[in-house]
């Protein structure tokens, strides 16, 4: 099938940075955007100066307000709590359509992922999932970013992966759809609880401890859910896990350095799917029989039930035993 042409849903810094990079791979973009101003300014000035400042964009990229057709494939770039909402009334639209779904974090309530909340919505549709260690303003940028394209179909995603594929955008195609979703939706939860330990100042000592006990927690997570450890090596596992939990971009880790600091979320920092996931994450972690001490903690921090002194001091004191 041709894949030319993509509709990318999402007109925020992530869905114009996607838009950014097909368009650089010699795809024909049209974004759709809720924001009018946003779309004037793509389509007359070359430019997003809500979401990414001065950046230009390529010429080849189209904006508009409403969805009309799908074209070729469709990439979802919208938080992760608002893709029920966006899909509803588009769903009948997508039947045959390859979606490729890019917001990372579970649905609070239902505790679903990203994919089947489009087989819900759109159960005709053919779902794809993009995660992997990726900043918007980089990828916009043109900077060498490398991400997972995970999907059920082979060959279909080795071309989707393809047709994404340009100068600084490197998509490595993958069938393990859920390890990739939960990876992707969960370091979320981590990264507050790194950011955490670096505004309470306790140390780099103590962040690289708590990565890799993340990974460990998150991988008993995956293979329970039924994803594969393996994943948890790559881009949309340990990539995404990295980034996320020491960089000062991540929204999640600036979050989690004010919860350190005792201020809460007060001084909420952007859109930080963390937040939501956690309580999510922590419900499936019960539903999966799996022990997550760590996601429970940043729960705890959340609800404002407890100091970090204190989790810290739980989750120093939890019985000694191998490392696994």
């Amino acid at each position: 099938m041709p894949l030319e042409r993509v509709t990318i849903i999402g007109g925020g810094a992530w869905g114009t940075a996607l838009a950014q990079a097909a368009a650089n791979a010699g795809r024909e973009v049209m974004l759709v955007a809720r924001d009018p101003e946003s779309v004037e300014a793509i389509n007359t000035r070359h430019r997003n100066p809500r979401h990414l400042g001065d950046q230009p964009l390529a010429e080849a990229i189209s904006a508009r307000t409403d969805f009309d057709e799908p074209r070729d494939f469709v990439i979802l770039a919208v938080p992760a709590q608002a893709s029920r909402v966006v899909l509803a009334p588009i769903g009948e639209k997508l039947a045959g359509t390859p979606v490729i779904l890019s917001a990372k974090g579970l649905e609070r309530g239902t505790l679903k992922r990203q994919s089947e909340i489009l087989s819900e919505m759109a159960p005709r549709a053919v779902p794809l999932i993009l995660s992997g260690p990726s900043f918007a303003v980089d990828v916009a940028a043109g900077r060498p970013t490398a991400v997972t394209l995970a999907g059920d179909d082979d060959a279909l995603t080795e071309s989707l992966a393809a047709a994404l594929a340009g100068p600084a955008l490197r998509p490595y195609a993958a069938g393990d759809r859920i390890g990739v979703e939960l990876a992707g939706g969960l370091k979320n939860v981590y990264a507050l609880a790194c950011g955490a330990v670096e505004g309470a100042g306790l140390g780099a000592s103590a962040r690289a401890a708590l990565i890799a006990r993340a990974y460990a927690e998150l991988s008993r997570l995956v293979v329970a859910a039924g994803g594969q450890a393996s994943t948890l090596t790559g881009l949309a596992g340990l990539g995404d896990l990295t980034l996320s939990c020491t960089s000062t971009q991540s929204r999640n880790y600036r979050q989690g350095t004010l919860l350190g600091r005792g201020e809460g979320l007060s001084g909420q920092v952007g859109l930080a799917e963390g937040v939501f996931t956690a309580p999510a994450a922590q419900e499936l972690a019960e539903r999966l029989g799996v022990e997550a001490p760590l996601i429970g903690a940043v729960n705890l921090l959340l609800g404002a039930a407890a100091s970090i002194e204190t989790i810290v001091a739980g989750l120093m004191s939890r019985p000694l035993k191998r490392e696994e």
